[in-house]
């Protein structure tokens, strides 16, 4: 008669899955794994809500894996209980080219996968968005309906991250209860042990930023589950410190840092082998222990079916609501009422900034969109993101749709992902474009995960004037527009700024990042039935007296000033073509023959831009036909500034003669 399966039979089953993954590879991280096995095992046998056969069920709890280089523990942890797709070849295909178990987890690439991690901290970071997205669910539809936790593995490279001080910030400030992060507490990193560079008290930092703590034994299963049981009744996020041996069971590795990035070698398993008492070959799982972690994943059907019977009995109009937050559809009011705003943007042609008109479209938009979920890093009036539609989110009141980050852009943008990676809301953050570079690898994700994430970046260039070449920026829409799957705008004027914000909300592959303007900027547009900006770029005036001699092509407050260069280049007999392109992402896709329509001929083309000129010959052919800015903004008001660096019609004039045809 075989003996039962215990615990550790459990846990080296996850430590072989990985050292045996690594080594196969040739390549990966086992040591976290292998220490940590011991915890989650715990986690996923007596915790964790979880049905596999269902890995969307929408109240499962979330778990994150922050440390996402030990990606072997997540994926073997959702092979061993069952999870569709994560099969034992997927584990044999670590890190190979096309498999689901990619080197680091993928969000959307391999299912179960809750976020993707690797740039240590932002699954934390992430995890908080998701904690705090549960809260907001559950006080719109209740507790009935929306009751899971957030449980997050984070290593001490996510805690030396600088991110990491941000989000426990704010989860402790918001006392986010449900959010419980496992500390994998070994003491190593890359270079070594952990003293070569840090000597912080850990859990006297949680504590001060308002988490509830404490410290077990990262190998002793009743330790672990005793600290997880007082974690389900905290009044405060909760940090358990697991002290744990990197590389356990590796008998001459083991609590040291070669165990971190490297496989172990095959004598070195071998004898991993022979310590742990697991004489079976790589990859291979004995029946009994197979099936007890089998029953794991299926100990949530009961828990999900349940839920599901409870969903199925909502009132009507609030289940359809729920569902529809959760599929991401947004409601059909809000294309009416938007396409009725940009009709009295066109009749009444306001002056102003397109920050300020960004609010109004936000005032519009949020009063029909309850699921946008807004947003600052301390900027709210300067951002102008508030509107009578989202009220503040406070400790013990989340039925709010406001979120004050503080002055923390990169924990926002973190933040964002989570919120939206949980589903239910569209969030949108803002800050000034200059401090984008903050919260850049933020974005970076927002855009590897496709996520439905909206960066509003107000003062976007010199125009903002006196605050000089600190608040400047110059080199950041180029920057952005670097990122695959990031949709920048930078719209011209009030019409221009309502399309792209339609565009970004209606936009569920990735993120969008509106770049806007503080001084105050006429209105273009009285055409308002088609979305141009849909496009990228179009004709705004076309050449008149004949054919197009030279077309400017521009974004932003820039276009107002290509627009009085073709006033001054008519008044001398050249034929001038205006195109505003508030999108090069959008104006990209485009048809060839729709981009040679709008361009014009090759070689009669000039740009401007009141920011860095990098890029702009894609379009123009040679750096030589575009003006922008030659280094760094200064301390003046903005006019004085626009004249200064040669951005004026008059010079854009000149530029445009240089290039024009006969």
């Amino acid at each position: 008669m075989s003996s039962p399966v215990q615990h550790k039979d459990l846990a080296n089953a996850l430590r072989f899955l990985a050292a045996d993954g690594v080594e196969k590879a040739r390549s990966g991280h086992p040591g976290m794994p292998m220490g940590m096995a011991d915890v989650a095992t715990v986690l996923f046998t007596r915790f964790l809500k979880y049905d596999a056969l269902d890995p969307a069920w929408p109240d499962r709890d979330r778990f994150v894996l922050s440390a996402g280089h030990g990606s072997m523990l997540i994926y073997a942890l959702l092979h061993l209980i069952g999870t569709p797709g994560v099969t034992l070849d997927e584990l044999k295909n670590f890190r190979q080219l096309g498999s689901k178990t990619a080197g680091h987890p993928e969000y959307g690439h391999c299912p179960g996968v809750e976020t993707t991690t690797g740039p240590l901290g932002q699954g934390l970071a992430n995890a908080v968005g998701m904690a705090l997205a549960e809260r907001m669910m559950a006080a719109r539809f209740g507790a009935d309906i929306v009751d899971h936790r957030t449980y997050v593995i984070a290593g001490d490279g996510c805690l030396m991250e600088g991110l990491s001080q941000e989000v426990i910030s704010i989860a402790g400030h918001l006392k986010l209860s449900k959010l419980v992060v496992l500390w994998d507490d070994n003491q190593i990193c890359i270079d070594g042990d952990t003293n070569l560079t840090t000597s912080d008290d850990q859990l006297a930092r949680f504590a001060a930023s308002g988490w509830a703590t404490c410290r077990v034994d990262g190998h002793d299963p009743e330790s672990i589950a005793k600290a997880l049981a007082a974690s389900q009744h905290a009044d405060r996020p909760t940090l358990i410190a697991c002290k744990t041996v990197i590389g356990f069971g590796a008998p001459t590795k083991a609590g040291t840092e070669k165990t971190h990035g490297a496989p172990l070698g095959a004598d070195e398993i071998a004898g991993m082998r022979d310590k742990l008492g697991w004489p079976h070959a790589p990859f291979e799982i004995p029946a009994p222990i197979a099936e007890a972690w089998a029953a794991t994943g299926r100990k949530g059907a009961e828990a999900r079916s349940t839920w599901a019977k409870r969903h199925g009995a909502m009132e009507a109009a609030r289940k359809v609501e729920f569902d529809r937050l959760l599929s991401g559809q947004l409601p059909k009011a809000y294309l009416e009422a938007l396409n009725g705003f940009k009709a009295k943007l066109a009749a009444d042609k306001p002056k102003m900034a397109t920050r300020k008109a960004s609010q109004d479209v936000l005032e519009v938009l949020t009063g029909v969109i309850p699921e946008m979920v807004g947003g600052s890093a301390d900027l709210t009036h300067s951002n102008l993101t508030v509107t009578e539609s989202t009220p503040s989110v406070k400790p013990g009141d989340f039925s709010g749709r406001y979120i004050h980050y503080g002055v923390r852009e990169f924990a926002m943008s973190a933040v964002m992902n989570g919120l939206a990676l949980h589903g239910g809301f569209i969030p949108y953050g803002g800050t000034f474009l200059v401090f984008s570079d903050y919260m850049r690898n933020g974005m970076r994700m927002s855009a590897l995960m496709g996520l439905r994430v909206v960066y509003v970046l107000t003062h976007d260039s010199i125009g903002l004037g006196e605050d000089g070449p600190t608040h400047q920026p110059v080199e950041h829409v180029a920057s952005l527009r670097a990122i695959p799957n990031l949709t920048v705008f930078r719209p011209a004027d009030a019409v221009e700024t309502a399309e792209c914000w339609q565009l970004a909300i209606e936009n569920k592959a990735g993120p969008s990042a509106l770049a806007l303007s503080r001084q105050n900027l006429p209105t273009l547009r009285s055409d308002v039935a088609e979305n141009k900006s849909a496009k990228g770029g179009y004709v705004l005036a076309e050449a008149e007296g004949g054919a197009r001699q030279v077309t400017i092509i521009s974004t932003g407050s820039e276009v107002e000033i290509a627009l009085q260069a073709r006033e001054m280049l008519q008044a001398d007999d050249i034929r001038a073509a205006v195109v505003s392109m508030p999108s090069w992402e959008l104006f990209d896709r485009q048809p060839q023959a729709y981009k040679d329509g709008v361009l014009g001929q090759a070689g009669r083309r000039v740009a401007v831009e009141a920011l860095s000129p990098f890029g702009w010959e894609r379009y123009v052919g040679t750096p030589d036909a575009v003006i922008g800015m030659p280094g760094f903004g200064a301390s003046a008001p903005a006019d004085k500034l626009y004249a200064h660096f040669g951005i004026t019609a008059g010079a854009v004039a000149a530029k445009a003669k240089q290039f024009a045809g006969q």
